[in-house]
Formats: structure tokens, sequence, C-alpha cells
């Protein structure tokens, strides 16, 4: 009975799933009963395990490529070559439409709370508005070429006929006048065709311009905590490739989509005109071929999105990888980065491998679709010319009219497949683009006469999402004019304090208060204006040294003025030690990291705030030009009549003691408050770390 089964499983596939596997499942149904209930043979069941099947690599000569093969793998039992055929069969039965070699969920993104899917329409209408609210006259002028060239087109079939069955019978007059309407089209179709190119082609530059101008400005206008969950790599593949992809759909797809229609009308109109019965058998064949093109489209919609995922993640590997190409090298885990790039590029693969395949189907189908056509044209316009029905003029327009008909349904159905691939893959583009803004800068806060520095934390908790709580009950008073260090061990809520007063988070809950007025009443950009702040690492832009010192101060700010900065913050000197000076283009490995430091600290000084902020930002500075950098910051804390505040968060036992306030935290907590001798006297948190400080330096 078992052989009788296996051989109606292999036999008739379709009707007879082999025994113990379920519909749409790659595993054995343990326990499960065998079910002789026929199925329809529209529907492949894939009854392979993917443990019984290895791959081989072959490496093709002079190429990178690797194709893989599934070869079956045999279990050693005495009936090897009979389950071997038969699993060849399983691998066979799963290539058919719906099998599970297209099956693409398992590499499915599930997004919480993702934005509901983009609709042709909508997406269409919103690129059609940024072009036309651009200039609208490019779109006008691109169409009214498109229009005149598709109807010169349109028209020659008929002609051409006309032509050369004109110059058959002899006669020369008609054939020279016809002969001369087909120059003119042929001219007319050129010209406006290259205008109906330029025009396009421009649409496409402004689209393109216009969808990164937005996208950048509604990525840099949102809170700090997206993007902690959003990568670099992601973002700037949505500004590049994303970008890109969508800046095709009005000038490629819209474009030849509309050209092509227009034509299929026309040849179905000199078809109807000709012969309607012969006219609606063919437009039952481009029924027949639209319908192949609806189960097309839904799979490269699919897998425009995973491509897109997938080209992303990848991009964001590669840029890790260069970045931290030292960290790499030191770690000595090259070979770890090219597998974990190439894990990124496999998947890619295997997506885009079953695009290539259901475009070949889809091309296939319409190449026998389109043959058949002839063929079928032929045989009844044959007919009907034995019969004298038809002339062999009216026939050979048709077959002419015919082919043109075909040919412009799959060019629409092609560049629309091209076109939903673009929005599918960009879909991520627009939902960007449709998130608000942070709501700090949606309000407008109030902007005060003078900002003296004075600032209080009023039972100040947070905590980042799904992370437990950082700061906890926060209660200080910072006065103006202040020198204010922050210490702690590692992950204590130092700098998360300072993120908080530069409104970078939210507090979870409590208050802040700046001069008396809540932190969220006053203008972000006006308060951030009076904040000067230098990290531990400063980031520096790619431009010259003189931009860097000057960027976030006013307009107006001149050459002495940024010397003057660099001066006080010790960077002067070796500023004047490059050939260029103040033009020398930064780049990664033209400064170390204090230099970076210096000339982070010389805007933060040029800026003249009256809060200044310096987050371990003599961390890379040797003792002599900490030293000079301290002198620095007292003279700036002395101007304006002394109405400043400098927080300082440090380790160095000589930076801190020497604050007029020491905040001592510990596991998001102020523990201690006093100066350096109150503190030491106390014996408590701040003296512990002291000592610690002094035995590692012993």
């Amino acid at each position: 009975m078992d052989i009788a089964y296996r051989y109606l499983c292999i036999s008739f596939p379709p009707f007879f799933p082999p025994a113990g596997f379920s519909p749409r499942s790659n595993s054995r149904s343990s326990g499960s009963k065998l079910t002789m209930k026929p199925q329809f043979p529209i529907i492949v069941y894939s009854s392979f395990r993917s443990n019984e099947f290895k791959f081989y690599r072959h490496r093709m000569r002079n190429s990178s490529l690797i194709l893989r093969y599934m070869v079956p793998e045999n279990d050693g039992n005495g009936d090897d070559n009979f389950k071997s055929f038969g699993h060849w069969v399983s691998v066979s039965r799963s290539l058919f439409p719906d099998g599970s070699w297209w099956n693409l969920d398992e590499h499915k993104k599930v997004e919480i709370g993702a934005a509901k899917p983009l609709t042709v329409y909508l997406a269409l209408r919103r690129m059609w508005k940024l072009v036309w609210d651009s200039n609208r006259w490019v779109l006008l002028v691109a169409f009214g070429a498109l229009t005149i060239a598709a109807i010169s087109e349109i028209s020659m079939p008929s002609i051409l006929a006309a032509s050369i069955f004109s110059a058959s019978s002899g006669k020369t007059i008609a054939f020279a006048k016809k002969l001369q309407l087909l120059v003119i089209l042929s001219f007319t179709s050129g010209i406006f065709s290259g205008l109906r190119t330029g025009c396009f082609g421009v649409a496409n530059i402004i689209l393109v311009k216009h969808l990164r101008e937005i996208l950048h400005s509604a990525i840099l206008f949102q809170d700090m905590s997206f993007f902690d969950t959003e990568t670099v790599g992601n973002l700037t593949s949505r500004l590049g490739a994303d970008c890109q992809q969508l800046a095709h759909v009005i000038g490629n797809n819209i474009n030849l989509i509309t050209r092509n229609a227009l034509q299929a009308i026309g040849a179905l109109a000199n078809l109807l005109t000709l012969s309607w019965p012969l006219a609606l058998s063919t437009l039952v064949i481009c029924s027949v071929l639209s319908a192949i093109f609806l189960l097309y489209s839904r799979y490269v919609m699919k897998t425009a999105k995973l491509n897109q995922e997938f080209t992303a993640g990848a991009s964001e590997v590669a840029r890790e990888s260069l970045t931290l190409v030292k960290t790499i090298r030191i770690c000595g885990t090259e070979r770890k980065e090219v597998e974990r790039y190439k894990q990124w590029l496999d998947k890619l693969a295997f997506v885009s491998t079953r695009e290539s395949a259901a475009y070949g189907l889809w091309n296939m189908s319409f190449g026998a679709l389109y043959r058949s056509t002839q063929v079928f044209a032929v045989l009844l316009g044959g007919i009907s010319i034995m019969s004298g029905r038809t002339s062999a003029e009216q026939l050979t327009k048709y077959v002419l009219y015919c082919e043109w008909l075909i040919y412009a349904t799959w060019r629409i159905t092609d560049n629309l497949s091209s076109l939903l691939y673009s929005i599918a893959a960009s879909e991520a583009v627009f939902q960007l683009m449709d998130l608000l803004p942070s709501e700090q800068f949606l309000s407008k806060g109030v902007k005060l006469q003078e900002l003296t520095g004075h600032i209080q934390f009023v039972d100040v908790s947070f905590h980042y999402h799904s992370r437990d709580m950082l700061l906890e009950h926060i209660n200080i008073t910072l006065q103006a004019n202040e020198v204010v260090a922050i210490v702690g061990p590692s992950g204590s809520g130092k700098s998360t304090l300072v993120n908080l007063l530069l409104r970078l988070y939210e507090p979870t809950s409590g208050q802040i208060f700046v001069d008396g007025r809540p932190l969220k009443e006053l203008d972000i950009r006006w308060l951030r204006e009076k904040i000067g702040f230098v990290g531990q690492e400063p980031h520096l832009f790619h431009m010259d040294i003189k931009s860097n010192i000057r960027y976030g101060c006013p307009m107006d700010t001149t050459q002495e003025d940024i010397e003057l900065a660099a001066e006080q913050a010790c960077a002067h000197e070796f500023i004047s030690s490059f050939p260029n000076g103040y033009d020398t283009i930064v780049d990664d490995n033209l400064l170390s990291g204090g230099q970076k430091q210096r000339i982070a600290i010389a805007r933060a000084i040029l800026r003249d705030p009256a809060i200044l902020i310096l987050d371990e930002a003599t961390s890379a500075l040797d003792s002599e030009s900490e030293h000079y950098v301290k002198g620095a910051i007292s003279a700036f804390k002395s101007k304006r009549g002394g109405q400043k505040t400098v927080i300082v968060i440090a380790h160095r036992l000589s930076t801190i003691e020497a604050a007029d306030k020491i905040l001592v935290m510990d596991r998001g907590r102020v523990v201690e408050i006093g100066n350096h001798k109150e503190l030491l006297c106390r014996d408590g948190y701040y003296a512990k770390l002291v000592k610690i400080h002094k035995n590692v330096l012993a």
C-alpha cells in the first residue's frame, strides 16, 4: 500500500500530497493520519524538508557569482534512487506558482505600530504635486509633446500599409503622397519624442530634489529618541537609493505608460474599424495578459519591500565596517565583518533571484501570447481573404495594429510593474516624510530679554523607552555664575542630566526651570543659542577649520573673533602650523582627539553662551593645555558682568576640585552636594572616589 501511494504521489503530485505533510508546510506533522482528499492542481504543496537537501556551491571561472544547487541527500536506505527521484519531484513542484520556492514570508519584517500601506494613487498624487507646484510648465509641455508624438506614431502603420499597396498597384501619385506624409509624421514623432524625453527628465530632477529636501528636513526635526532606534545606514539609504528609485516614476513610468496607452487606444480603434470580430479576439488576449500581470505585480511589490530593507541593512553594515575600520583591524575581525556583510547580500540575492525568475515567467507569458496572436491573426485573416470578405491591404493593417496593441499592452504592464516596484520599495520614504516634527519645534516659546543661567531641577525622573529609570527624583539648583562639576561612576546619569537641560529628551516626570521659567515654555532655538556644549568626542564637519569654529555662530562673526576664540582654547598655534591655516579642510586623520576638542571648545567660547557645558571636554588634553583651557574658561565666566554658568562633567580631580559646587551622582540619584573641601570632610561617596583616583595615580 505504501509503495502504491508513493507512486501516486510522484505520478499525480497535485492530487496526492505525501503522507504526513500538511498544506503550505515544510515540516512533517507528527502522528498525522494519511489523507486521501484530492486537491486542485492549481494549489501546489511543498513536501520537502530543508534538512533533506544540501547546498553545493560552484564558483564560476572568472566570476564571483556563486551558484547554489539543491541536491537530494540520500539517507542510506535501500530505496535511494526512488527517494531521490521523489525529492526532485518535490523540488520541481516547489517551483510552480504558490510553491515554497517563491515564499517570502520568512523574510517579512514585523513592524509594531507600522503605518498603513501606501496606495499607488496617494503616492502618485503626492509626487505629481511636488513637480506641479515647482514647475507645472514642464509637465504641460511634456504631456503635450507626448500626445503629439503618440498620435503621429499610431498613424504610421495605416499609411505604411497603404503606401506599399499603392506602389504594388502602380499608383505613383498616391504612393508619393503617402511617402510625403510618412516623412512628415516621422519628423514630427522624432522632434516631439525628444522634447517629451527632455521635459520628463527635468521632471525627474525636480522630483528627486524635492523628495530629498522634504525627507532630510523631516528626519532632522525628529526627537532624539527617533535617532536612538533608526540607524544611519538605514536613513541614508532612504535619502539616496529610495528617493532615486521614486524619481523614475513620473519621468519614466508615467511617461511610458501614458504614451503606450494612447498608442493602444489608437491601435484598438483602427482594429475595430478594420474588423471588430478580430479586434475583440485580440482584446481577449490582452485581457489574459493583464490578468497574468496582476499576479506578477502582487509578487513584485512584496519583493520590492524586502529588497529595500535588505539593501538598507547591507548599507548599514558597510558603513559601520568602513567607519570603524581601525577597531576592526585591531580586533582582527575582518573575516567576521566580511561574513556579516555577506549575510545581508545573501538575503538580497535570495529575494532578487525570485524577482528575476518572476520577471522571466512574465516575459515568457507575453512572448507566447504575442506570437500566438500573430499566428491567430494570419489564420483568421487568411480565411477572410480567401472568402473575399477582407483585402490583403486590410489584413496587413490588421496585423500591424494587432502587433502594436499587444506590444503597447506589454509596455504598459511592464512599466506599471516598475512603477509598483518603485512605490513599494520606497514606502518607507513617505512614512518618514509624514512623521510630525518634534513638539519642541512646533510650539513657539518665550524668548527672555537676558539669560542669567539660573537652573533648577524639581523632582525630575527620566528613562528611555523600554529601559530602567536612569534618573530618579533629581532636586538640584545651580546658581548663575557658578562652576558646577558633576561626578560619578559611568552610567550614573551625568550626561543624561545635561541632555535634559539641552532638551534633547523630555523628563518622564518633574520639571526643569531656567531663570524661573519652565524649560518647556522657552523658545528652544533661542535657548540653544545661549548654551555652549563640548562633548568628550566632538564631531567636526568636513569643511575648513574656520567654518567649524564659526558653526552655529552669527554670520557676522569676523576672522579676528575666530582667532581670539582659538587662542583662548589653545588651538591657534597648531591651526597656524598647517599650510592653509584656518582654511584647512578637516579630515578624520588630520587632527588628534585633543585638537578636535580644542576646536570644539573654541566654537563654544565664540558663541559667548550664558551656559557652558563641558562633558569630559578636557579628557584628551595634556596637563599644560588643560591648564590654559581652564584659564580661558575662568576668563569666559567673568564676561558680561559675571552672568555665566559653567557645568563640567569630569573625572580628573584637577578639574573637579576648582568647582564652586560638586554634584555627586550614583545610580541615577544625586547622593552628595557641596564643594571639594566640604565633601572630603564628610568622608562620604565623593571622598571614596577621590581616594580611588589618587590610588590609581599612585
